[in-house]
């Protein structure tokens, strides 16, 4: 079994290899730290029977994607960069997604109605609460650090994902996605990235703002999310799903956000840690129009045909959300971690 570092990474250094958490993220791990990508690597041929017992939702699985679609981010200290493009890799990731991507499929269900789907994305029941609700009337400060250990492994790449959904669209959906993207990425101001943002919104929570830090802590459930935006972003036949994706998450971002810096605010976080949910609250109020009107609106206009999946993005994206949020409450209205292990109680 691969070991993960026991040293964190400074600012600025490519994360160590987590830990594995069964057979699939074993044998990637191992191909990695002990081989060189144009070596073969028999741990990857025989784990690849594992992949159709495993489960299409849990730790081990969304690990082992995890780290293959990371080497197209940032990789891994001490790991080839030639890893991000070999055969035999991609080969095993590709029977990964597969069977994640069938389980989504079976999940959601089919359906074309973009407009209805939307609709119920943007009606909030009255009677809903889910995590946000949770932390702006109930949270505690270690509530709110382990939140924002979970999303870090998506929002200390806030909008890249994305990124890769630009050159498969044409025309008024491009211009209106790249608009989108250029303010995800500071309005071209590096210190107003929203990963920045994040990344201070840790510092103020007395969390280690760098990339990968936490991995090993983070559960499968949160691993699926940004595994589906990487899945959606990485292949061009699923570009409808992603789109629908962006617009959904974009609908619920600004909500959420409201209640976010609430939360933070009742805390007594000072005004740098609030910053990244109060940026939320008016940008993503106006992406959302722009994703729905001018992305889909442009996208569909020209390919139909796509109804489906972006229907498809939606509702897998609610799915995900919906069943971390689930793992999330009763984690903590049980009194116990969310984690897949406990945070110390100072900085770190």
């Amino acid at each position: 079994m691969t070991t993960a570092a026991t040293s964190p990474p400074r600012a600025g250094e490519r994360p160590p290899l987590p830990a594995p958490r069964g057979p699939l993220s074993d044998a990637v791990l191992a191909a990695l730290a002990r081989l060189g990508p144009a070596d073969p690597a028999p741990m990857l041929e025989a784990a690849a029977s594992s992949r159709e017992d495993a489960d299409p939702f849990g730790d081990d699985l969304h690990l082992a994607l995890y780290v293959c679609y990371e080497l197209h981010y940032r990789g891994f200290g001490g790991v080839d960069d030639g890893w991000e493009w070999a055969p035999g890799l991609l080969a095993f990731r590709g029977g990964l997604e597969r069977r994640f991507l069938a389980a989504l499929r079976a999940e959601t269900g089919p359906g074309d109605d973009v407009d209805g789907v939307l609709a119920e994305v943007l009606a909030e029941p009255a009677d809903a609460y889910g995590v946000s609700h949770y932390l702006r009337d109930e949270g505690e400060w270690w509530h709110m650090r382990e939140h924002a250990v979970h999303r870090s492994a998506y929002h200390l790449k806030e909008a890249d994902p994305h990124a890769w959904l630009i050159p498969r669209l044409r025309g008024q959906a491009k211009a209106a996605l790249v608009a989108v993207e250029f303010d995800e990425f500071g309005g071209g101001r590096g210190e107003a990235m929203h990963a920045r943002l994040f990344a201070d919104l840790m510092e103020d929570l007395g969390l280690d703002p760098s990339y990968g830090r936490y991995l090993d802590l983070v559960p499968g459930r949160m691993l699926a999310i940004v595994n589906m935006m990487s899945l959606f972003g990485l292949h061009r036949s699923l570009r409808g799903a992603m789109a629908g994706h962006f617009a959904a998450a974009e609908i619920t971002t600004a909500p959420a956000a409201r209640r976010m810096a609430a939360a933070l605010e009742r805390l007594g976080a000072s005004p740098r840690c609030v910053r990244f949910h109060t940026e939320h609250i008016e940008a993503d109020a106006v992406h959302e129009q722009v994703l729905r009107h001018d992305v889909l609106g442009d996208l569909l206009a020209r390919e139909p045909a796509l109804a489906r999946d972006v229907v498809f993005g939606v509702r897998a994206t609610g799915l995900l959300e919906d069943r971390f949020g689930e793992h999330l409450l009763a984690s903590w209205r049980e009194g116990r971690t969310s984690l897949r292990q406990a945070l110390p109680t100072g900085t770190g």
